[in-house]
């Protein structure tokens, strides 16, 4: 997939629930103390690394972590805190009952559904739940709308996704990416790095 646009994906801060490896969903978790500092260093780092950047549109999941993370980014950069606009569709997935808990809790209560997501987890959906499979079609819609260069603040799976389809990936791979929250992606019509 290419994009006309470039965008540079960040993915929110870490959370305590990060650390715990606890489903965070669409649950509204503060970010800690070093999640606030990767957000004000991708911040200053973005500012350097794309020139102009700071006439970008600036979006984000309405979800607190991934708002607080804009606007501390957007501080460090030099900007206002406010200037930007949320876009339901940069929601996380959600665990729907999942949420809160780590796999090896709900590896407790039901083992055989931590098993069947664990073997297909691109199609696999908690129990009032999504699917990376219904996540991708959200966001191949979100990443339609974009007219325009872009920073987007969001989630891990928002993350994985996207870079599926940039890297053209299958979807048996999506799940498995890497999703760091100390670093952000620009995506351009050449390809997309890492800084």
């Amino acid at each position: 997939m290419k994009l006309r646009h470039k965008l540079v994906f960040i993915r929110h801060g870490e959370t305590d629930w990060n650390v715990e490896h606890r489903l965070q969903g669409q649950q509204d978790i503060p970010l800690n103390d070093r999640g606030r500092a990767q957000a004000r260093r991708n911040g200053a780092a973005l500012l350097e690394a794309v020139p102009g950047v700071a006439g970008f549109d600036f979006v984000t999941s309405p979800l607190g972590r991934a708002r607080e993370t804009m606007e501390l980014l957007r501080e460090a950069m030099g900007l206002p805190a406010p200037g930007y606009r949320i876009d339901h569709g940069l929601k996380e997935i959600t665990f729907g009952e999942w949420e809160g808990f780590t796999l090896a809790e709900l590896g407790l209560k039901d083992a055989a559904a931590v098993v069947a997501r664990e073997g297909d987890k691109w199609g696999y959906q908690p129990p009032r739940g999504e699917s990376y499979a219904m996540l991708a079609i959200r966001i191949r819609h979100w990443l339609d709308t974009i007219d325009r260069d872009t920073v987007a603040v969001s989630h891990g799976a928002v993350s994985r996704v996207i870079r599926g389809f940039i890297d053209g990936l299958s979807s048996q791979e999506i799940p498995l990416l890497d999703a760091p929250q100390d670093r952000f992606l620009v995506v351009h019509r050449e390809g997309a790095d890492w800084h």
